[in-house]
């Protein structure tokens, strides 16, 4: 367990609650009925987080956890989606704050955070209600005001408070009361907090209900709605104004609608009479008159409108608010197997098989949200996930455990090449039992040794001695076992090292660039050295690869 949160830790929050969110985005956004009906709490969250943690993965690997929690709350503040974002946002802000030049943070300096996270995004609001995320969050900071000095159980108070602080918001709103439900922003609040607990309680989750089982919602059937008393949201960044502006513009703007929020995206500590950026959110019916009250403060910029009614329109056809499979019990019977495949020619392959298919650039580094979202695009509750790629077993596994906190069983099989892929798929069989299938989808992939051909791209010490830029480079499960400078040599060289320890098939994917002679010549080989083992060649079109060997 983690005593303090440093830098890679802080990363790795982000991460984990972007997953949880993109697991519950269409749950939340189901139970969304204050103060607005308008499906979409979960979806502004999640953009909102997101935008978060790319900014704080794009700070140093080495950098200390005060400055990564910056640019966390950064990226934030800067990107905050509709009111359940913006308090987001200011939470984060105020932990980075009180974490500033303090690294790391223990238990003591988390209570402090958490505080001041709770300060800055009731600040925020000119009419805090009862019932929403600021409710959930200060019965969390309230239970870990007087706690033990240790992180984890610091974190795990504050958690285990705010999961019981929100079943309670059913009771006191009454709009919530009526639906059934929790309120959605208290819920998003309490994805983050356990996600923290997460990273500190060595990937212990105390929050086991999904917003699917913990509340039933509306009726499937019914319509999405917006029952509020205006037509649209506007959303605007406000500079070159000073601190003092801020009251004011929220009375102006509590004169025009209601969800009125002004949040400084800067520091707290400066002159009254020095400049401030603040991000602004209000429900009204007169757009003009919303940002003229800003114009006549600052410069108004990132101006964002949203109509309510073309919103619901847009989560009733289907939209970015729609109440997915996973929140609405729609799931498919069966189960069905998810490929991860770069290139064209990989991807058909693969769908000739009979798997989906998650089809990314040749040099794209797809993250576990990606993984996650074609997860759930397949509308089935039992997958099979091949990544296909060594490098893509951790995300792989980081979205298996989101998918299951949507109502979701994926399996990542260990497939570390698309050889390894195809293999495992041979033997998939839909009517057998899950774990049945899963064994042998694992055994297969396993006995399959996988070999690939590349180019060097610089000077570099291998097991076999020093490579140039432009070597031909044999790799055998991973390892280099011979530098060459000719293709078809190489291929044949390869091949040998392969089924040196035995073998009866096997599986070439030929790139479109590779040599048109190379399927002939490696078919020839095998005659005259091994004749007793079988040759498959497939095409994978483009490739970053000169040629991709599997040896069952």
């Amino acid at each position: 367990m983690l005593q303090a949160l440093d830098g890679p830790a802080v990363r790795r929050w982000a991460e984990l609650a972007v997953l949880a969110l993109t697991a519950n985005r269409a749950a939340i956004d189901h139970i969304n009925v204050y103060p607005v009906a308008d499906n979409d709490t979960g979806t502004n969250l999640l953009q909102t987080m997101r935008a978060a943690a790319e900014a704080a993965a794009n700070t140093a690997a080495e950098e200390r956890s005060d400055r990564v929690l910056a640019a966390l709350a950064d990226g934030a503040l800067h990107s905050a989606r509709g009111n359940s974002g913006l308090l987001l946002s200011q939470v984060l802000r105020g932990i980075a704050q009180q974490a500033e030049g303090r690294a790391p943070m223990g238990a003591d300096l988390f209570r402090e955070a958490l505080r001041r996270g709770l300060q800055l995004a009731g600040q925020s609001v000119a009419r805090p209600v009862e019932g929403t995320l600021l409710t959930v969050l200060r019965a969390a900071v309230d239970a870990c005001r007087d706690t033990a000095e240790e992180l984890p159980d610091v974190v795990g108070v504050a958690t285990r408070a705010s999961i019981d602080a929100l079943r309670l918001t059913r009771t006191q709103l009454p709009e919530l009361n009526s639906a059934g439900v929790v309120d959605a922003g208290g819920r998003g609040l309490v994805i983050l907090l356990d996600s923290l607990h997460a990273v500190v309680c060595d990937a212990q989750r105390l929050a086991v209900d999904s917003p699917a089982v913990l509340d039933s919602g509306p009726p499937a059937d019914e319509q999405p709605r917006h029952d509020s008393d205006y037509e649209y949201e506007v959303m605007y960044l406000l500079s070159e104004a000073p601190a003092s502006v801020a009251a004011d513009l929220r009375t102006r703007l509590a004169g025009l609608g209601d969800c009125v929020s002004v949040a400084d995206t800067g520091q707290v500590l400066r002159e009254p009479t020095t400049p401030a950026t603040w991000a602004v959110h209000v429900h009204c019916d007169d757009i003009g008159a919303a940002i003229e009250s800003g114009v006549e403060l600052g410069r108004v910029h990132d101006i964002r409108v949203t109509r309510f009614a073309d919103q619901v329109g847009e989560a009733a056809r289907g939209g970015s608010g729609r109440r997915g499979p996973a929140a609405s019990g729609d799931l498919s019977e069966g189960r069905v197997v998810l490929a991860v495949t770069r290139g064209g020619g990989l991807e058909s392959l693969f769908r000739a098989e009979g798997a989906l298919t998650l089809h990314i650039d040749e040099r794209a580094v797809p993250e576990a949200r990606e993984l996650l979202e074609a997860v759930l695009d397949t509308g089935y509750g039992d997958v099979l996930l091949l990544p296909n790629e060594e490098s893509l077993a951790r995300p792989a596994e980081d979205a298996a455990q989101a998918a299951l906190r949507a109502g979701i069983e994926v399996v990542v099989v260990p497939t570390a090449s698309p050889v390894q892929g195809l293999a495992a798929l041979a033997v998939h069989d839909p009517n057998r039992r899950t774990a049945d299938d899963t064994v042998a989808l694992a055994e297969a992939a396993a006995a399959t040794r996988r070999g690939e051909l590349s180019v060097a791209a610089g000077e570099a010490l291998t097991w076999v001695g020093y490579c140039r830029s432009g070597d031909l480079l044999g790799m055998l499960d991973g390892e280099v076992v011979l530098i060459g400078d000719d293709r078809l040599r190489a291929a044949c060289l390869l091949l040998d090292r392969m089924l040196s320890s035995g073998g009866e098939l096997v599986t070439a994917l030929i790139p479109d660039h590779a040599p048109s002679a190379l399927p002939t010549v490696l078919a020839e080989h095998l005659r005259g050295t091994h004749p007793e083992v079988e040759l498959i060649c497939y095409s994978c079109g483009e490739s970053s690869t000169e040629l991709m060997l599997g040896v069952e």
